[in-house]
C-alpha cells in the first residue's frame, strides 16, 4: 500500500508559529533554525491518534523504545551544528526523521543511520513522501558511523552516548563539529567536539539533557 502524505492546515501552521515563539523565548536565536522548525510539519511524524501532542514542546514515543525529540532540543542541537548550505551531515539516530528534515531544510546533505529496523523501514519510505527524497537513510550501528561516505562536515547524535565513539571523531573533517549528548546515566551533558587542523579536538559542554540510550548492535558493516 502506498504511503499518503499527511495534510497540513492553517491550524497546524498557527500551532507551529506558537511553538517557534516558545522556543525563541527559551533562548534559540538562529533565525534559520527557527524558520526550519516553522516550515517542517511536526505532526507529520505522529500517529494520527496523537496529533494533539505534536506541537507541545515535549518528546513523544514513536515506538521501538525511541522518541521524537523535544522541539527545543532539536533546535538546540541544530544551532550548535552551525549548518551551512551543502554541509555533509551525519545523523546518528534517524528515529521519526524529524531532525533529519530540519537539517535538510537548512540545505544540508543528510546521511542518517538508524539501528531499529522497524523505524528504519518506516522512515526510509516516509521521508520521500513528505518531500525529503534527498535524505539518505541507512540501517546499522551508529557507533561505527558511515566510513564509506566519510568525511563529514558535521555530525549529530540524537541518543545518549555513554562514550564518544572514536569512529565518529575519525570521520569528521578538520573544522567539523560533532554534537553529542554524553553520559551513561539518566541525564547527559550536551557536548560539542570541533576538530582542529592537527586532528586534536576542542570540547565544549552545554548543560544537561535527557535522551534514550544509544545502543550498539550487530548489524553488518555499512
Amino acid at each position: 500500500m502506498a504511503i499518503a502524505k499527511p495534510a497540513d492546515s492553517y491550524r497546524h501552521q498557527g500551532l507551529r508559529k506558537l511553538l517557534v515563539q516558545n522556543i525563541r523565548a527559551k533562548g534559540i536565536s538562529d533565525v534559520q533554525v527557527l524558520a526550519a522548525l516553522e516550515t517542517v510539519p511536526r505532526h507529520f511524524f505522529f500517529d494520527s491518534s496523537f496529533l494533539e501532542y505534536a506541537y507541545e514542546d515535549k518528546p513523544f514515543p514513536i515506538g521501538a523504545g525511541q522518541t521524537i525529540s523535544q522541539p527545543y532540543t532539536v533546535a538546540f542541537q541544530t544551532e550548535l551544528l552551525q549548518i551551512r548550505r551543502n554541509d555533509k551531515v551525519l545523523e546518528i539516530g534517524t528515529g521519526s526523521g524529524y531532525q533529519a528534515c530540519i537539517l535538510a531544510e537548512l540545505g544540508a546533505k543528510v546521511f542518517s543511520v538508524e539501528r531499529q529496523k522497524t523505524l528504519f523501514d518506516r522512515t526510509s519510505k516516509f521521508l520521500p513522501v513528505v518531500g525529503y527524497p534527498s535524505i539518505k537513510t541507512f540501517f546499522g550501528d551508529g557507533y561505527k558511523g558511515l566510513p564509506a561516505y566519510a568525511p563529514f562536515d558535521k555530525m549529530i547524535v540524537t541518543a545518549a552516548a555513554p562514550y564518544v565513539p572514536d569512529a565518529l571523531l575519525d570521520q569528521l573533517k578538520p573544522g567539523g563539529i560533532l554534537v553529542i549528548p554524553v553520559g551513561a546515566n539518566e541525564v547527559q551533558i550536551m557536548t560539542t567536539f570541533t576538530k582542529n587542523p592537527d586532528n586534536t579536538f576542542a570540547k565544549k559542554e552545554y548543560g544537561a539533557f535527557r535522551f534514550v540510550p544509544m545502543l550498539e548492535d550487530k548489524a553488518k558493516e555499512l
